[in-house]
């Protein structure tokens, strides 16, 4: 059996503002409008964190659209959302936390078998020479690939 698995929102400042240390699914607690304007794309994971408090794992400045036909069932478009992990899974990223420069980032937002997963990263943050050694190694691989295909032609 395959796994489908639909992207419907991602983070692309992450992998550039942070260095990925480990990847967690988890699956997010939402209203039925919040879904729906999901799945339409309408979600933005840009400036999100998540924190754990209380053994519970939340997930701040996720921005949802309100949906057009939801009238009065909208939510806040950023309100804090619950997201659902088993109890190690929480206490291990609890540990990361704790450590000095780590923090939960999510990376993408998902359909998976129709119910709307987050991959959240545990990730420490890059310095800006980190940044500019990444962007150098980029512009050399880019470098090599060019010449390697004028070199084929």
């Amino acid at each position: 059996m395959s796994e489908t698995r639909k992207n419907l929102a991602e983070n692309r400042k992450a992998r550039h503002d942070y260095f990925i240390e480990e990847t967690y699914e988890a699956g997010i607690s939402l209203s039925g409008t919040e879904v729906k304007s999901i799945r339409q794309g309408k979600a933005n994971l840009k400036d999100s964190y998540a924190m754990v408090e209380n053994g519970e794992v939340i997930l701040y400045n996720m921005h949802v659209s309100p949906y057009e036909k939801g009238n009065i069932y909208n939510r806040d478009p950023l309100r804090d959302r619950k997201l659902l992990l088993h109890r190690n899974e929480i206490g291990k990223l609890a540990g990361y936390i704790a450590q000095k420069g780590y923090s939960l980032i999510p990376l993408s937002l998902y359909l998976k078998r129709g119910l709307v997963k987050v991959s959240l990263a545990v990730a420490k943050g890059k310095k800006l020479y980190d940044k500019r050694e990444d962007m150098a190694k980029k512009d050399a691989q880019r470098e090599v690939e060019k010449e390697f295909k004028s070199r084929n032609q």
